[in-house]
């Protein structure tokens, strides 16, 4: 038997070879891609929980649907207000949840409020894909 023949017999090592090849394309192409998508829906959660937590303090002190008063003085209270690290903006809103009608008209009562929230991400692989600055909505019907 030749020295080339006997060489590509003996396979020893072969699966260590391998794997420095194969670790890289798996870490590369697979983990770092899983975990922005993981810390995306980490922090998404997390602001979808501060706006609920918003709408859950405002159930306990909501506006007097009633009185214009009532309701600016609620909105510049709660306008702006930061919960769990996340600024929370709050709109009081007539009509649908979907439309903003602010202010509103002297015979439409406020039906809803309505909360934003922001967050960043700095994505290590998937940047053209996901959002730099993603924002969250969430409404809540009060009357």
């Amino acid at each position: 038997m030749s020295r080339k023949d006997s060489f590509i017999a003996d396979q020893r090592g072969a699966a260590s070879l391998e794997m420095l090849i194969v670790y890289p394309i798996l870490v590369l192409g697979l983990l770092l891609p899983l975990a922005d998508v993981a810390i995306a829906g980490f922090r998404f959660i997390a602001a979808h929980q501060a706006l609920r937590d918003m709408g859950q303090r405002t159930q306990y002190s909501a506006p007097d649907a009633t009185d214009s008063n009532s309701i600016s003085t609620w909105q510049n209270l709660y306008g702006t207000t930061t919960i769990s690290g996340y600024t929370v903006s709050a709109t009081v809103k007539c009509g649908d949840a979907g439309n903003a009608q602010l202010p509103c008209a002297s015979t439409d009562f406020p039906k809803y409020l309505s909360f934003q929230t922001s967050f960043t991400l700095s994505p290590m692989v998937l940047g053209s894909v996901l959002c730099s600055t993603c924002t969250v909505n969430y409404s809540q019907r009060f009357q």
